[in-house]
């Protein structure tokens, strides 16, 4: 009986533990964003030229940072942006009023254009979601 206690206890243990794990990770993807689609369309890019520019904001423009220019969303928003070609995303912050281009619903700083693989072609077809807050 005791060599049976001594199995069965520490296998007790490791199931236990495991169970917590898994609760664990239950508990991370109920607290992952939401997002809600909000508007689709072409999207573009800020040149590297306009880098130190004051933004809508007031704040300067950095090209390395994940922002965007959208012509009415709050700024301070977050915005995932989806290429629909290939499906890469990336979530930018709004900062900036624009695109002035007509056709466009979003520009985005040169470091997102690269994220979601539309840095060479300049523009992307793009879908948007906002992310909202709990």
């Amino acid at each position: 009986m005791r060599v049976f206690s001594a199995l069965l206890i520490p296998m007790l243990l490791t199931v236990s533990a495991a169970a917590q794990d898994l609760d664990v990770s239950d508990e991370a993807a109920v607290e992952a964003p939401d997002f809600t689609e909000i508007d689709g369309g072409m999207a573009s890019y800020y040149g590297n030229e306009l880098a130190g520019n004051r933004t809508a904001s007031g704040e300067r423009f950095d090209p390395g940072q994940l922002t965007a220019a959208h012509r009415s969303l709050p700024f301070g928003s977050r915005v995932r942006v989806t290429n629909v070609s290939n499906g890469d995303s990336v979530i930018v912050r709004i900062n900036d009023r624009g695109p002035f281009s007509h056709g466009r619903v979003i520009d985005v700083s040169h470091a997102a254009a690269r994220e979601i693989g539309m840095h060479r072609s300049g523009t992307a077809r793009v879908k948007l979601a906002l992310l909202t807050d709990d």
